[in-house]
């Protein structure tokens, strides 16, 4: 079986999410700040009147931050408890892969939380990443707990 995946950069490293949770791509916009949410959220954005956290997705996987650019993409994304953006430096494109050429990252390191698997390419690796396990528990708590006293 075959997967499709959406392929983004962030720096000059390449990685990739499921086709199956990302809804779409826009530019990347100003978020408004949200009070007490987790470092990996710098606030929220409006998208079509629905209220949706930014993720850092340089802070989640532990890379030196940066401003948010007005080329930057965002990737419209559904996890199993709400609609998140995540902040990607460009949006490459989809491909396609059989199941089978990706590796699972417990196969390669057990605890790789945030990642689901790597693909090997003609020049080099690909990490995918797991949108389900992409904000951790502490995370989800802190984020609702913020969106709630906004609201």
């Amino acid at each position: 079986m075959d997967v499709r995946l959406v392929t983004f950069t962030l720096d000059d490293q390449r990685y990739a999410v499921m086709l199956e949770r990302v809804e779409r791509v826009i530019r990347a916009v100003e978020p408004t700040p949200l009070p007490e949410a987790p470092p990996i959220i710098p606030g929220v954005i409006n998208l079509a009147g629905k209220v949706v956290p930014l993720v850092d997705v340089r802070k989640r996987l532990g890379m030196p931050g940066r401003e948010l650019d007005p080329a930057d993409h965002l990737i419209i994304a559904r996890t199993p408890r709400r609609i998140v953006a995540l902040a990607v430096d460009a949006v490459t494109g989809i491909m396609t892969c059989p199941e089978e050429a990706i590796v699972r990252a417990e196969q390669i390191l057990p605890g790789l939380h945030t990642v689901g698997g790597i693909i090997t390419l003609d020049d080099g690796l690909m990490l995918i990443y797991d949108i389900d396990r992409f904000l951790a528990l502490e995370d989800e708590r802190m984020l609702d707990q913020s969106l709630a006293t906004t609201r």
